[in-house]
């Protein structure tokens, strides 16, 4: 694997936002495309032209912009979702039709030549008018493995310049994901792509998968934000690559937790504390083995450093916290403190943050001395 094959495909403005509960105005939309751009993400899914007049605004407004990264609107096999793509002034667009039985049933009654030609006729109309197609197999990972293959290569013979795997409802692991992965690109010509859900908590995972198998684009959505359970997150799979593989990919990772807190903000979704790269706990430190082996090198117990995300490192004084900890809180204000008043305090910190169900703060911290220096 080489840095220039892999291409982070961002859908927080498609996939993301379909999540149930989210709707971005036009000025979020804008302001995030304008941030992915900015970092280095090369391809953004912009939404479904074909929703509504508001959807198409802003897709054009987005398109309007002039950005470097490429745009590509999401289409049903359907000449009109192809026009509204059109209209609003996009140059790609990505084609999804089922693959899955259970998909094919419920949307084509099981008629899968009928879904076929409705594909063939789309590319079609799509490439008359100058576009450039990917094409998606929705439920790829239930599909029947020679169908799905028959379809991606229709769509590559048909003129699709992309063939995307979608793990549409998040059962597969990785080792799954990697064999049937690893079939469609040694049959392909044209790029696959990744596209994962998170439903088993495995969407990183299986996206790297399919990287290691041979896929060469990534669909991802910040903070991990999507459907049901979420996408891959742009910020996992981008610092995985990185740390993982040494693939540095052409992201500013610096600004991964200022993208992080734009797209919480405007999708009113706090990030929890343990998510992976972007949660406040990342960085912080209260266990006493933990806390003592990062005062000493930060290795110990870090896998990368916090200024790579755009972190500072925490320490935090609280139930689990150690002397060393606590004693070099006490240095940085000037307070020493014999053994046994370190004990003492140690007690008192641990029996104050019970009380109050959290770590302590310095203040408070500072306000327990008193009462435990030995008269």
């Amino acid at each position: 694997m080489t840095n220039s094959l892999i291409q982070i495909n961002d859908t927080t403005l498609r996939d993301g936002e379909q999540a149930a509960g989210i709707a971005f105005n036009i000025e979020e939309k804008i302001a995030i495309a304008t941030f992915l751009d900015s970092i280095g993400v090369q391809e953004l899914e912009v939404g479904i032209p074909i929703m509504g007049q508001e959807e198409a605004e802003s897709i054009r407004a987005i398109v309007n912009l002039g950005l470097r990264a490429k745009l590509l609107g999401w289409n049903r096999a359907n000449l009109a979702d192809i026009q509204a793509s059109l209209n609003c002034g996009l140059q790609r667009v990505h084609v999804s039709v089922p693959v899955s039985e259970i998909q094919i049933a419920a949307k084509f009654h099981g008629q899968w030549r009928v879904m076929l030609d409705r594909l063939r006729d789309s590319i079609n109309f799509a490439r008359d008018h100058g576009l450039d197609v990917s094409v998606g197999g929705e439920d790829s990972s239930r599909a029947n493995e020679s169908f799905l293959l028959d379809v991606a290569l229709l769509a590559q013979s048909w003129g699709a310049f992309r063939f995307r795997f979608c793990d549409t409802v998040g059962i597969l692991d990785p080792l799954t994901t990697y064999k049937k992965v690893q079939r469609l690109v040694s049959r392909l010509m044209i790029p696959v792509e990744m596209h994962t859900h998170n439903d088993l908590g495995l969407a990183t995972a299986n996206a790297l998968a399919g990287i290691q198998a041979g896929a060469t684009s990534v669909n991802t959505t910040v903070n991990g934000l999507g459907e049901r359970a979420g996408n891959a997150a742009l910020e996992e799979v981008v610092m995985a690559l990185k740390r993982i593989y040494g693939m540095q990919t052409d992201i500013d990772t610096k600004r991964l937790l200022e993208l992080s807190r734009l797209v919480a903000k405007a999708s009113n979704c706090p990030v929890p504390p343990w998510k992976a790269i972007v949660g406040d706990n990342v960085f912080a430190h209260e266990s006493g083995i933990h806390a003592h082996g990062v005062l000493q090198n930060p290795v110990t117990y870090e896998p990368f450093a916090p200024e790579d995300v755009g972190w500072e490192r925490r320490f935090v004084v609280g139930k689990h916290s150690g002397r060393h900890l606590v004693l070099s809180v006490l240095q940085q204000h000037g307070i020493m403190l014999n053994s046994e008043e370190i004990q003492a305090l140690l007690e008192a910190v641990r029996h104050q943050s019970v009380l109050v169900k959290r770590s302590l703060t310095v203040e408070e911290l500072l306000s327990l001395v008193p009462q435990t220096i030995s008269h």
